[in-house]
């Protein structure tokens, strides 16, 4: 018996150490790239919401698809200590585990399949190219795109219960409503706000594993 039947991961400083905006942001001007990250700090730290900032900061970037499929190999290379050993272990356990992210979708894919998750099981925000691979837009519908996403999405998913949320901002823990439990993951990065609002406070993926196994 586990004590989570199913577990939502994060992407962006959780399964991996990157962020992935900010990463692209860093092939663009000084300027563009602190700008980003100074969005992206407020949003995680719940300062404001995600919705005010997630199309803006995609506008300011304009990511080609050769720049995408490089933060896809980023991601792979960047992948939590412990992280594939500790999916593995909840998979075979029977633990359903699912990626949300508020992230770009085509580049968390290749990682998610190395952790032998299929699309089905990852949640992201897909982005679009013309036939230049020229950045052509993103998916605006996405409930991930906004403050309170994660809690719609995970609704959405009729995942076994009890559930939990591993995350380090404050999108996910806005996802707990929809979940039985959220955990802060501070591996990468420690939001206090976040931290101090959390069930559990993970530092590593070992961690995780003796969680919901135990």
């Amino acid at each position: 018996m586990t004590r989570y039947a199913a577990v939502v991961l994060d992407v962006d400083s959780t399964l991996c150490g990157v962020e992935g905006i900010d990463w692209l942001a860093a092939r663009r001007t000084p300027e563009v790239a602190a700008e980003i990250a100074r969005l992206t700090e407020r949003a995680m730290d719940g300062a404001v919401p995600l919705g005010a900032v997630y199309g803006e900061r995609l506008a300011l970037v304009q990511p080609t698809a050769s720049e995408v499929a490089a933060l896809a190999e980023t991601y792979r290379a960047a992948l939590a200590p412990g992280a594939a050993a500790a999916v593995a272990r909840l998979r075979d356990a029977g633990v359903r585990v699912v990626l949300v992210s508020g992230g770009l979708r085509e580049a968390i894919l290749p990682v998610a399949a190395d952790l032998g998750l299929a699309g089905g099981d990852v949640q992201a925000v897909g982005v679009r190219f013309d036939a230049a691979g020229a950045y052509a837009g993103h998916d605006a519908a996405s409930p991930l795109t906004t403050a309170e996403g994660k809690r719609d999405v995970v609704a959405s998913l009729g995942l076994p219960r009890p559930t939990l949320v591993v995350g380090d901002g404050a999108t996910d823990l806005a996802a707990r409503p929809a979940a039985d439990a959220f955990a802060a993951f501070t591996g990468f990065v420690r939001r206090e706000p976040v931290v101090a609002a959390a069930d559990h406070v993970l530092g590593d993926f070992a961690r995780l594993t003796e969680l919901v196994l135990s």
